[in-house]
């Protein structure tokens, strides 16, 4: 039987990659943006295939509403892929509070409504898929990018608290950490006001992230089927990195932490009461 997916962010980068890779494999997308206008293509080549949604992730009225309109529709949501998502650079000091709560609501608290809303009736089918969209970003970080890993890193930990949870229930949870990938991501990228100390350390990512659009090495397309391809797969990964400089950020980082775990081993061990 063919899958329903609701996509977030499905007017471009991996959310209309995914899209599009549904499609291509007979199933039904409702593509969910808050500009549907992009979409229009595809619902006028797909008309029985995908249908356009008008949301805002950061709207929890309207995410109850659209689960349920979906979910009346076409009686079920086999998938759900929380990909809505913007990117913000800037220290730690100088991104504000309203910067940072900002990006939270759309990276956090908009997926979680999204999976709180779709979870009744997955676990009353017992059968579905979450997909996480991450980041390299939500497993390292470096300067710059402090508020958008610390997104990431709230998104990934709460994300496998839940495969946990729903697994014997029959629902997949997958979080994929795409490295650079050829997305619109960085050229609609937020700005912190800047402060002069930093310049050494932010000033390059800055620079990276003002002149890397349209360069990026990753193809969302490809990155799109190894995601169907991970869902199909039993067992399912929980994590899934892309991209060849992601799949080396992330290694290199969890070796990085093993090392300094290994330093402070034998002080680390004996922090107990002694016997």
């Amino acid at each position: 039987m063919n899958k329903v997916w609701l996509v977030t962010g499905a007017n471009s980068g991996f959310g209309r990659a995914i899209t599009e890779a549904a499609v291509a494999a007979g199933d039904v997308v409702v593509g969910a943006a808050r500009r549907v206008a992009a979409l229009d293509d595809l619902v006028t080549a797909h008309p029985d295939q995908v249908e356009a949604l008008a949301l805002d992730v950061t709207d929890r009225a309207a995410i109850d509403a659209a689960v349920r309109d979906v979910i009346e529709r076409h009686g079920r949501i086999d998938v759900l892929v929380n990909n809505a998502g913007r990117t913000h650079v800037g220290a730690f000091e100088e991104t504000t509070e309203a910067e940072l709560r900002s990006l939270f609501e759309v990276h956090v608290f908009g997926p979680a409504a999204l999976v709180r809303a779709v979870l009744p009736h997955m676990r009353s089918r017992r059968s579905g898929a979450i997909v996480q969209m991450s980041s390299m970003g939500g497993q390292m970080s470096f300067a710059g990018f402090s508020a958008y890993s610390g997104t990431k890193f709230a998104l990934e930990g709460m994300s496998e608290a839940l495969r946990d949870e729903v697994a014997p229930l029959g629902i997949k949870v997958l979080i994929v950490e795409p490295g650079a990938f050829r997305t619109s991501l960085m050229d609609n990228a937020a700005v912190s006001a800047e402060i002069d100390d930093y310049t050494a350390t932010v000033g390059a990512t800055r620079a990276m992230v003002a002149t890397a659009d349209g360069t990026q090495p990753g193809d969302p397309a490809k990155a799109a089927a190894v995601i169907l391809a991970a869902l199909d797969a039993d067992p399912t990964p929980l994590r899934l990195p892309l991209g060849d400089d992601g799949v080396s950020a992330v290694a290199g980082h969890l070796d990085q932490v093993r090392e300094e775990i290994a330093a402070w081993e034998k002080q680390s061990r004996a922090t107990s009461f002694d016997a």
